[in-house]
């Protein structure tokens, strides 16, 4: 059967300012995507991709008419969902007869609640893992058998809306192919992280591991009661790991950002799996993320000398009351902790803030960025709190604050979380002070200065640059109008 998957299109500046979109606008490998597209090649499917990160909406629409596929399965995130209810509606007005399914985290999240945005032009919901379950869904259409009984699937049947029961997880991820990166064709080069963020292209995303084992109110898991996997986390087998690994840099890829919710949930097989990338002498440089308690200056050496440059450490917050309503299970020891190990042994540090939190105070987000400052990490981020749909935020949201009916703020520079104890207007200044205070220190720009080495050092300092000079000059960069959603948005997800 002839399936075309698609990610609706979209532009830097739908996320970020304008002024400073070059130097934030992170263009990752779409693994979730490139796993689904592999099992339906596996299983003798055709399969096409096409990624709005470099097409636009037209551009799609064509593609598609020329393909004419028999099925189109549409990922989206919360963020996307009223651009993916556009594709749908204009791919169904086309008239190439074609089944149109949607999955990723928003469809996940809200199940049936897709259909209130549409009239026929969904045909099923994917939620959860989609790559059985899409396998599925496509040989019953190729056979023209019901979709009755496929677990995951949510579809419509005349007048009514028939939700089948969940899929349980994978839980032997080494059955998985590898995801199938040859779709992306000739843009392989493109898909690069932010300026700063990566030392050597051509970059591919790997994860190593599926689930998490924290709490954080923030961030939506498909394994809600962490029971699936050790503690709530899936490990793919280090031997997989490291065929993927090899695989990636026979296909010329000379950079590695490993995307686990934290590399490091198991401590003795991360520390197995950088002696194994060590041992077998593999030429790449990585990057990783992992939770400031569960590294350690042991663990981070064997990473460094693994051919890890930087990592990213959660801090979230200076205020411990507000970590703890976090739910993030650190101290503000374990970050000071983290971060100076990292920098003692040869990492580069990325910290990400949060503004905004429940029961924050204006005060209290001026002390989280003196503690950015402090802890001095090589990269720092000021995200605003974003309630998705499916967190733990998002279901208490009275409890919590209120939050925006437009489905286009939902992204973490939008702040469509307001809480009790401050205004939107407030959470996106404090955000731009922070950026002002971190990055304008004269000993962080000369620092930067001395560490350009070449030409992609030379154009993050530039667009760094360029950022910082926005930053300062416009007042309210990051302040956006609250528009109308243009769904449906009346039922609570």
């Amino acid at each position: 059967m002839r399936c075309a998957l698609i990610i609706p299109s979209w532009m830097p500046e739908d996320l970020f300012p304008a002024k400073t979109a070059n130097s934030q606008v992170n263009y990752w490998q779409p693994l979730g995507t490139l796993y689904v597209a592999s099992v339906l090649l596996e299983e003798g499917h055709e399969v096409r991709f096409f990624n709005g990160a470099f097409m636009n909406h037209q551009e799609i629409l064509s593609e598609v008419e020329i393909f004419a596929p028999e099925m189109v399965g549409i990922y989206s995130t919360t963020f996307g969902w009223p651009r993916a209810v556009k594709t749908a509606k204009d791919i169904k007005a086309l008239k190439i007869n074609t089944f149109i399914c949607v999955g990723g985290p928003f469809p996940t999240a809200v199940q049936e609640v897709c259909f209130d945005d549409s009239e026929d032009e969904i045909d099923a919901v994917i939620y959860g893992e989609a790559e059985q379950t899409l396998t599925e869904l496509v040989c019953a259409l190729e056979q023209g058998r019901s979709l009755y009984k496929i677990q995951g699937v949510v579809f419509r049947n005349g007048q009514d809306i028939i939700k089948n029961e969940p899929r349980p997880f994978i839980e032997d991820l080494d059955l998985l192919p590898f995801p199938a990166r040859h779709l992306l064709g000739d843009e392989v080069e493109q898909y690069v992280p932010p300026p700063a963020t990566y030392k050597r292209k051509p970059v591919a995303v790997i994860i190593t591991s599926r689930g998490c084992n924290r709490r954080c109110i923030y961030c939506s898991q498909f394994d809600e009661d962490r029971k699936s996997g050790k503690r709530g986390v899936r490990y793919r087998s280090i031997e997989n790991v490291l065929a993927e690994i090899e695989y990636c840099l026979n296909q010329g890829y000379r950079e590695i950002k490993f995307i686990d919710d934290t590399f490091a949930s198991d401590y003795d097989r991360a520390m197995k799996l950088c002696l194994a990338i060590k041992a077998r002498g593999l030429d790449f440089t990585w990057f990783a993320s992992a939770c400031a308690n569960q590294v350690d200056k042991p663990l981070l050496k064997a990473m460094k000398e693994a051919g890890c440059w930087a990592l990213l450490i959660g801090a979230e917050s200076g205020v411990q009351k507000n970590l703890n309503t976090l739910h993030k299970g650190i101290k503000l020891e374990h970050v000071r902790a983290a971060v100076k190990a990292a920098k003692e042994v040869g990492l580069r540090v990325s910290t990400p803030f949060i503004i905004g939190i429940p029961g924050e105070t204006y005060e209290e987000a001026l002390k989280t960025i003196d503690f950015a400052v402090e802890i001095n990490p090589d990269f720092a981020n000021f995200h605003a709190l974003t309630p998705f749909p499916g967190t733990p935020l998002y279901k208490n949201i009275k409890k919590y604050g209120t939050m925006s009916g437009n489905l286009e703020q939902y992204t973490y520079q939008g702040a469509a979380f307001v809480p009790y104890t401050m205004s939107r207007r407030q959470i996106q200044e404090l955000r731009q002070k922070a950026f002002r205070k971190f990055y304008g220190r004269p000993s962080f720009l000369l620092k930067k200065v001395f560490q350009i080495r070449n030409i992609n050092d030379f154009m993050a300092a530039f667009h760094g640059i360029r950022s910082l000079f926005w930053i300062y000059a416009k007042k309210g960069l990051f302040n956006r109008k609250q528009a109308p959603s243009i769904v449906n948005t009346s039922k609570p997800f």
